[in-house]
């Protein structure tokens, strides 16, 4: 039986229930018992929230923990304590493994790893097509009775117009069409051999480029695709203020399709991957831990992105979470592994937008608890996910917004210590996770 946790005086934002108050909240046998005033409860872990959020536990829809096959990268055991230390109580795993889940059995895995080893709920996400591909449908009523909660292929965009449209037609009967279909959007015609953005800091590092349409024109085939299913689109890591435009057409015509958008998307530009030293002294430095898929963009581009979270227009936050080994990135830029270690940072740099008046904090909370349940329907399964209403599972992630930190990536509970804001100083810092009812995490 779990212990019961006590949190005392907090500031409890609870944006599915629209409660936003300062009072109490009591953890019993792994769901949540009671939010406003609680009296004495014998033997309760308590924490002490005076000054700091309660909110409940972040999710994750895409991220990276490597396992199987890239286990000197990540585990599903570091994976999640890295998850634990960002604040993230569920996170939904990308296919993208060796050998890539696309059957049952290799679902149950996930799913039974996550379970023995994981200190936070794994989830996994089918491959839609089989090997990933891109030639034939995966088995995806068998994937979902196995326990996946969405099917993509991510990280290889799907190029075959036909199989796309397969794979959502497909999809719509599946519980009653609620598995989406999530896709990577990237035309490789037009981005094959870029390293980075297409822009005057790739011409500056004599770096081939890959276009913002690249994205845009992937986004409108889903678009139209979507259209003409009726089925579930998820767009994943939208990255360019023309995808963004395509989208929120798309939104105003009511098609089913959502979106998220990474962190460093809505923080960092492609100007980062100059460097220290790439300023106008003349002085040039390659940063491959900026080195991403979809790259990091304009100024134009962060500030759309930025807007369309604020505005409900992209639906959520995922971190992307991408870990890689030490030697991944120190090489060549053109040869470094894409990708960028985030869950012990994403809350941090995501709270930026609310220091910076863009986003009001419970928004921001909805785009990281309800809005990425909301998005795969993961509430079909587990009632109350992203909420704290009374019997909703007891996953609670408790911060101070504004309290300073240095990133040290040498001390991430990742294995990746790939990160662009490493020795940068963040606001906003996790003091303690609780996942059904236990403390996963505490400072």
């Amino acid at each position: 039986m779990n212990k019961s946790v006590a949190i005392r005086g907090g500031r409890i934002i609870d944006p599915a229930n629209g409660k936003d108050m300062v009072g109490d909240l009591l953890i019993r046998e792994g769901v949540v018992a009671s939010v406003g005033q609680i009296g004495a409860e014998g033997g309760a872990t308590t924490i002490e929230a005076k000054g700091l959020i309660v909110s409940p536990g972040m999710v994750d829809v895409h991220c990276h923990l490597r396992e199987p096959g890239f286990e000197h990268k990540e585990t599903i055991a570091t994976g999640t304590l890295a998850a634990a230390r960002g604040g993230f109580t569920t996170i939904c795993v990308m296919p993208n493994t060796v050998p890539p889940v696309d059957n049952a059995s290799l679902v149950q895995f996930v799913l039974a790893k996550g379970a023995r080893e994981g200190v936070v709920r794994v989830l996994p996400i089918g491959c839609l097509s089989r090997g990933r591909a891109g030639r034939e449908i995966a088995d995806l009523a068998e994937l979902a009775e196995a326990g996946a909660v969405g099917f993509s292929d991510d990280g290889s965009p799907v190029d075959d117009t036909a199989l796309m449209r397969r794979a959502l037609e497909y999809s719509r009967g599946l519980a009653d069409g609620e598995f989406p279909i999530i896709d990577h959007c990237e035309d490789r015609g037009l981005s094959t051999g870029g390293t980075m953005h297409e822009g005057w800091v790739s011409a500056r590092l004599g770096l081939r480029g890959t276009p913002a349409a690249a994205e845009a024109i992937h986004v409108a085939r889903d678009v139209f695709l979507a259209e003409l299913t009726g089925a579930r689109l998820h767009l994943a890591h939208l990255s360019t203020a023309s995808s963004i435009e395509l989208l929120m057409r798309a939104k105003e015509r009511g098609l089913p399709i959502s979106a998220e958008v990474t962190p460093h998307h809505i923080t960092l530009d492609h100007e980062i991957i100059l460097g220290e030293l790439g300023d106008m002294s003349g002085s040039l430095a390659y940063d491959a831990r900026a080195k991403v898929n979809p790259p990091l963009r304009t100024p134009k581009d962060v500030e759309a992105c930025r807007v369309a979270l604020a505005e409900g227009m992209i639906d959520c936050i995922a971190t992307d979470h991408a870990p890689h080994a030490i030697e991944d990135k120190l090489c060549e830029f053109e040869t470094a592994a894409y990708g960028i270690s985030g869950l012990e940072t994403a809350l941090a740099l995501s709270l930026t937008l609310v220091h910076d008046g863009v986003i009001t904090l419970p928004t921001l909370i909805e785009r990281m608890t309800s809005g990425p349940v909301r998005v795969l329907a993961l509430d079909r399964g587990i009632s109350g996910l992203g909420t704290l209403g009374v019997g909703a599972p007891g996953d609670v992630t408790v911060f101070d917004p504004y309290a300073p930190w240095v990133v040290q990536a040498e001390k991430f509970a990742s294995k990746g210590k790939n990160t662009p804001v490493a020795g940068r100083t963040l606001r906003g810092r996790v003091i303690a996770t609780i996942f059904g009812g236990t403390v996963v995490y505490k400072e």
